[in-house]
């Protein structure tokens, strides 16, 4: 027998929704609701959708005495953290001595300390890297009671404003305090569908007061997993586990964005996380693979694994498929020898032994929409 499932604050709220429940990175999570993935997804690309994310990691990372708190977590990611401005946020990735992306993660400096957001499979491992790294430098707060809600969609803004009027003049990847239903949360503009949103950190105990005062909102209707993995599918957006991992660069991944200028070659902070010598040359001259887009003909589905063909020969994987309810079509994602990645090289799938016609193609599949004020 295994170590039993825990449950996020919103467990009984999902019960009472008619969720239903399934095992995910050890917690019991809503997969759909009683309406269907299709039409939570519809909802969240039109209105509002609740998303119940309680099950990610967070941690506050404050400075010791004469310690730099963004400088040591610059140690252990190729982001800009130093760079950062109270109220902002940046996304970026842990990574290990190959360049290899050990977990990916998003970091606000709210001016006196920094907040982090990691993925719920690898917070207990992230946590330990942090305490083996950064214990001289930091105190390591790990926040992992807290409950964290995503409230998204292009009506996210006007429901959430009833509560906490100010959160609409906010731009995308910023973050501010607010008293929500009487209690102090952490508010950032942020989200994992491509759309515009926001992330809203709660006390456990203030969580479920909060989610039903969402869902009180004529906007907002509660969103499972399901939904969560298709939107973020159409937005090109990795999944840790899936599409990054220990053995994929950031250069594969197409997350170069994510490297700060100053922490490239030439940069005033160049280097200085693992795997830079790998991370930096792959900048200059090319990784040997690249993570792209991929539209299959027809309904065929090609999920992770298939084999991505190109005159009989295997040149990738896919990593991730599914259907985007938004287009009405099958997508995937993977790796593909950097050679044939070439947005509208026509390739094969291997789909049950059978191959698929598709084509390479630009991501995000559906553009989009943040608010950047």
């Amino acid at each position: 027998m295994g170590e039993p499932l825990k449950r996020t604050p919103l467990y009984d709220l999902h019960r009472d929704l008619g969720a239903r429940l399934v095992p995910f990175a050890g917690y019991e999570m809503p997969v759909q609701y009683p309406t269907g993935i299709l039409a939570e997804h519809a909802w969240t690309r039109s209105a509002a959708g609740l998303f119940d994310v309680s099950h990610m990691g967070q941690v506050r990372l404050t400075a010791k005495a004469g310690k730099n708190a963004a400088l040591a977590l610059e140690t252990l990611v190729p982001g800009d953290i130093a760079g950062l401005q109270p109220g902002q946020q940046r996304y970026t990735q842990f990574t290990n001595d190959a360049g290899g992306i050990l977990d990916d993660l998003m970091v606000t400096s709210t001016g006196d300390h920094l907040l982090l957001v990691i993925n719920a499979a690898c917070k207990d491992a992230d946590l330990a890297h942090l305490q083996k790294h950064l214990s001289g430098a930091c105190e390591i707060e790990p926040m992992f009671a807290r409950g964290l809600l995503a409230l998204q969609g292009p009506q996210a803004s006007a429901a959430l404003a009833r509560l906490a009027p100010a959160v609409a003049t906010m731009a995308f990847m910023t973050g501010a305090f607010f008293v929500i239903e009487g209690a102090e949360c952490y508010v950032t503009r942020s989200g994992y569908t491509g759309g515009d949103g926001y992330e809203i950190s709660t006390p456990a105990d203030a969580t479920a007061a909060i989610a039903k005062a969402l869902l009180a909102q004529p906007e907002v209707k509660p969103i499972g997993l399901g939904a969560r993995d298709s939107l973020r599918l159409e937005a090109g957006l990795c999944l840790y586990g899936h599409d990054i991992d220990t053995t994929t660069t950031p250069v594969e991944a197409g997350l170069v964005w994510s490297i700060g200028k100053d922490r490239r070659a030439g940069g005033a902070r160049a280097g200085g996380f693992p795997g830079a010598d790998v991370v930096l040359k792959q900048i200059a001259e090319g990784a040997p693979r690249r993570r792209v887009g991929l539209l299959p003909d027809g309904k065929a589905i090609a999920r992770e694994g298939a084999e991505i063909a190109l005159a009989g020969r295997t040149v990738g994987k896919v990593t991730s498929g599914g259907f985007a309810p938004t287009l009405g079509r099958a997508i995937a994602m993977g790796y593909v020898e950097r050679p044939h990645a070439a947005n509208g090289t026509a390739v094969d799938l291997v789909v049950r032994g059978k191959p698929v016609p598709a084509v390479i193609s630009p991501m995000p599949f559906v553009k989009h929409a943040y608010y950047r004020g």
